[in-house]
């Protein structure tokens, strides 16, 4: 069986002398690894950067077997930009162990593909961090861990939502939640409404949410410990602070 497609190169690790296995997120097969003969060759080396968009060819002989990956051709050097701005390129190592853990083996997920395809597009820093926001935020639905945002848990009505509360994930109207809203996290609102340009507030808002919904629902739930890099995300929140960059951004359009 041969199929052709696409996919952006999440881990390259040496195999042997000169072969690498190659983990891709892929357009219609999802995450998948497979083998590359010669890979780790000089020649062939920066094909297999972080980040490239690659077009490949890949054949097993059952489909439960890891596939060998041939005829593959860089369709978009990502890792070049990265490589250039620190800040990027610590950005992406951080948030590439997670896509790693949370992505299921050959479960295609279209939207997911998209986010994680502008997270690599990105022009800067704040654009990319935006975009592993709303990855975390889908990721939850695609692991069947979704947030009930819709309306106030408490009220029934759709307007006002100012809360997420940690432990229905549910959203809470501001008249219900204020009382409590040192213990409930804010609304995501950029990411509901997928048309607002975020402050660096609102997006480490979303990544405090994401973040424990996904330690408590996932990676406790299955005894997986969180990728260690999931915690340098503070750090940016840090370095975002100090630039004083909250507000004043042109809007992103959301392609998904």
């Amino acid at each position: 069986m041969i199929i052709k497609d696409e996919g952006y190169v999440l881990k390259a690790q040496k195999y042997g002398e000169k072969a690498l296995l190659v983990t891709l997120f892929t357009l219609s097969k999802g995450k998948i690894t497979g083998f590359v003969s010669n890979g780790s060759t000089k020649k062939n080396r920066g094909l297999f950067q972080t980040g490239n968009k690659l077009f490949f060819e890949a054949s097993s002989r059952l489909e439960e077997n890891m596939p060998r990956l041939f005829r593959l051709e860089l369709m978009e050097p990502n890792a070049v930009m990265m490589i250039a701005d620190i800040k990027r390129l610590q950005l992406m190592t951080a948030a590439v162990p997670m896509m790693l853990r949370l992505l299921n083996e050959n479960e295609e997920t279209f939207t997911l593909y998209q986010i994680i395809g502008n997270f690599f597009h990105a022009q800067d820093f704040k654009q990319m961090l935006t975009w592993y926001a709303y990855f975390e935020f889908y990721a939850l639905e695609y692991l069947g861990l979704g947030l009930t945002l819709d309306c106030c848990a408490v009220t029934g009505q759709t307007s006002d939502l100012a809360y997420v509360s940690p432990k229905t994930g549910k959203a809470v109207c501001r008249e219900v939640g204020a009382p409590y809203h040192d213990r409930l996290f804010s609304y995501p609102h950029f990411i509901v409404d997928k048309n607002q340009s975020p402050s660096y507030a609102e997006i480490f808002n979303v990544l405090e949410m994401t973040e424990f919904f996904l330690k408590e629902n996932f990676f406790k739930f299955h005894n997986l410990p969180m990728p260690e890099s999931r915690s340098n995300f503070w750090l940016f929140k840090q370095t975002a602070s100090a630039q004083a960059d909250f507000e004043n951004t042109q809007p992103i359009a959301v392609g998904f």
